[in-house]
């Protein structure tokens, strides 16, 4: 209570309320990942820093930069064992690369500066901070100056040696970008060592952030399904790693392989995810003497807009033909939007922000702290009705910020993704109980409703033409809106 009381003093720092600690911490992640410096989260205890951990859990795996507060008894009043005690830091520690407790007003200062660094340190990190509550009402606090931003290591010169002929071998070779690889100087960076070498780019299925669009590179994203990630790697005999993990499958499934690349092909990381990837992919263009060649860009694209019964091409047509420049996509929605990114990637320049860490939840808030980020972009929200459900309360934060989200619910009534992970475990098709798990009808969700209740206009629609227009009105607004897409 006294930091908040501190914040009426403190008029640069832009408080945002959430009606629940996970659209806090994924709205943190989406202000990260576009501001490309950390917000600060503020949580009641442990247990209100246990509700916010799927989205945390995200976030650590985005790779962004996060400070979390998280109140504590005073240590005087532990002793007694109250009703809301929790081990803070066992609760914190899996979901964070930095944790510390305060233990005296003296040391608020200096705890809070080597949080600010912990977080800002490459590639971005969670650092959560236990204040207990004596600290901050104890005399003897001094306000501690930051240090100089810590700087990322850069990989040896052996590793950009060893890189730079295997792109010159001419064996068939792909860049896996993650990370600031994905956007501005690394992007271009990576785009035109591709373009020199005749190497593919390609992004991980769970990626931070993407430029894509007219204009820009094209980096193709892997699939989700394994089948189909193995038949996109198959022809290649070298993969260079760009801030970005060795690709395996999200789970393993009886007689079925977890790595899809094939047994012969060689993997080299090029730099790590705590490397200066800018740096490594500028040195490695250096190193091949291609310094400024000209990336290759997609086309642009002009699509019709579609008409008739909803689809899930048409919608994704949709999409490409009104998607403003300079847009930002969240998107989670991993059955019914799988066509999205392939059919967008001639539309107008764009970022799209992607569920790094598969706790379902993310796209309403991270659309929430991407908007917050960036008022003057538009951000289009693409969610399933399941997923959605974990962190509906984000949209009431839309309505009182005033944001400018256009949010797009696929209501298929089923746990799609449960569906085919049931299906590769070779058990036959799933009984009437196991079936009724996988479903979230009966009652239907009446999404529309939900969002007018918190301050969000919203419409469902029931063909193409009708999609179009809220789409184009949505956007056309200066404040928050959603669609409901019955499929």
């Amino acid at each position: 209570m006294h930091l908040v009381a501190a914040l009426d003093r403190l008029p640069s720092m832009r408080c945002v309320l959430g009606l629940f600690e996970g659209v806090v911490t994924g709205a943190a992640d989406g202000y990260a990942r576009m501001a490309e410096k950390p917000a600060c989260t503020l949580l009641h205890l442990g247990p209100g820093l246990a509700n916010g951990l799927a989205n945390l859990h995200n976030a650590n795996r985005a790779g962004v930069p996060m400070v979390n507060l998280v109140g504590q008894h005073a240590t005087y009043h532990l002793r007694h064992d109250p009703p809301l005690a929790s081990d803070i830091e066992a609760i914190a520690r899996p979901f964070s690369k930095w944790v510390r407790t305060c233990c005296s007003a003296l040391e608020t200062g200096n705890d809070a500066a080597d949080a600010v660094i912990a977080a800002r340190t490459a590639p971005g990190r969670i650092a959560t901070l236990i204040l207990p509550a004596d600290a901050a009402w104890s005399e003897g606090g001094i306000d501690s100056p930051l240090p100089a931003m810590p700087h990322a290591p850069v990989p040896a010169p052996e590793t950009i040696a060893r890189t730079a002929g295997m792109l010159r071998s001419g064996l068939r070779t792909a860049l896996l970008l993650n990370g600031n690889s994905l956007h501005g100087r690394g992007l271009r960076a990576a785009a035109s060592i591709a373009a020199a070498t005749n190497a593919k780019l390609l992004a991980p299925y769970p990626f931070t952030r993407i430029e894509r669009g007219a204009s820009r590179p094209n980096v193709e994203r892997l699939a989700y399904i394994f089948e189909q990630a193995a038949e996109q790697l198959k022809e290649f005999r070298q993969i260079i790693l760009v801030g970005a993990a060795a690709p395996i499958s999200y789970f393993a499934a009886p007689g079925k392989n977890s790595v899809p690349m094939p047994p012969d092909c060689e993997i080299c990381a090029l730099c790590t995810p705590q490397e200066d990837c800018v740096y490594a992919l500028e040195a490695l263009s250096d190193a091949l003497s291609i310094r400024g060649t000209q990336p290759l860009a997609e086309q642009p694209s002009s699509p019709a807009l579609p008409v008739g019964d909803i689809s899930l091409s048409g919608l994704a047509r949709a999409v490409s033909a009104l998607l403003p420049e300079n847009a930002i996509v969240v998107d989670e929605s991993m059955t019914s939007g799988r066509e999205m990114m392939p059919a967008t990637k001639g539309a107008a320049p764009h970022d799209w922000l992607a569920n790094t860490g598969g706790s379902i939840g993310i796209a309403l808030p991270l659309a929430v702290g991407a908007a917050i980020a960036c008022p003057q972009r538009k951000v289009l929200c693409l969610s399933a009705d399941g997923s959605g459900m974990y962190t509906a309360q984000a949209l009431w934060s839309m309505a009182r910020e005033g944001l400018n989200v256009t949010t797009v619910i696929f209501a298929n009534r089923v746990y799609g993704v449960l569906k085919r992970e049931f299906s590769y475990l070779g058990i036959g098709d799933p009984g009437p109980t196991a079936r009724n798990l996988f479903e979230i009808s009966r009652p239907d969700l009446d999404w529309v409703s939900l969002s007018k209740s918190m301050g969000v206009p919203g419409t469902k629609v029931a063909s193409l033409e009708q999609f179009t227009k809220a789409l184009r009105q949505g956007f056309e607004s200066a404040g928050p809106s959603l669609i409901e897409v019955p499929l």
